[in-house]
């Protein structure tokens, strides 16, 4: 990481592994498992949790077990007991496609609005659940906790679901998927990451089934004019990567 974008973020370690960074001047928490810990605003945001997506590809013949909403459901549960967040933002294709409210199971459902209870709860429109949300099943939509927007201003930030070549500063997206590769050892390794140069951010897909796109791909490296840093998810720390060891 040059010095210009270390003075910028001021990466910081955090006692539970998670990283620290700065963007547009707000304190933003990299946490283990994808999430972003807004501090300042009690605020916590999970991009991209594709919520029954084994049910979709299930319907379509290719079977996966179908755990992953449970699974995904449970680590936002561990973020929320973690972090007892005012406010849970959800950056959009939180469901996989247009049917997957009312393919939910029952215990899954309990759980999504006992995690919502008493808290804001925001989902953001994304193009896999844009549909679902606000037209295709008015009834399912009335029975989800919380309130749908388009995007979302926090402090110096701006949340949205997709990141635009041409966003705001202080832009906050999910969408692309990234993810970071290293050699270490012998072998390529490669990890969901968050993305960020101080002025943008962009978050990890958090769900269960979701896979991820290079970093180095046009569409995310294009997003900045400088190099950013990686920060990866390893077990149990984020690790921030050099743009120019990635492959």
């Amino acid at each position: 990481m040059n010095a210009a974008l270390r003075e910028r973020l001021t990466p910081a370690r955090r006692p539970c592994g998670s990283l620290s960074v700065r963007v547009m001047g707000e304190l933003c928490v990299l946490r283990c498992s994808g999430a972003l810990w807004l501090p300042a605003h009690g605020t916590l945001v999970a991009a991209d949790l594709h919520l029954e997506k084994g049910s979709a590809f299930a319907a379509r013949g290719q079977m996966l077990p179908p755990y992953d909403s449970r699974a995904t459901l449970a680590k936002l549960e561990a973020e929320i007991i973690d972090l007892t967040p005012e406010r849970v933002v959800l950056l959009g294709d939180s469901f996989h496609d247009t049917r997957s409210i009312g393919r939910m199971a029952a215990d899954d459902r309990d759980g999504l609005d006992r995690l919502a209870e008493g808290r804001d709860w925001i989902w953001l429109e994304g193009n896999h659940d844009r549909e679902a949300l606000v037209q295709a099943d008015a009834a399912a939509v009335t029975r989800l906790p919380g309130r749908v927007v388009g995007d979302l201003a926090v402090g110096a930030l701006f949340l949205t679901h997709a990141p635009m070549p041409d966003g705001p500063a202080g832009e906050v997206a999910g969408h692309l998927h990234p993810s970071a590769g290293v050699v270490a050892h012998g072998r390529r390794v490669r990890r969901p990451c968050f993305v960020t140069d101080g002025r943008r951010l962009i978050l990890p897909a958090f769900g269960a089934f979701t896979g991820g796109l290079n970093v180095l791909d046009p569409a995310i490296a294009g997003l900045f004019a400088t190099a950013p840093m990686a920060a990866a998810l390893g077990k149990d720390r984020v690790h921030a990567l050099a743009w120019s060891g990635l492959v």
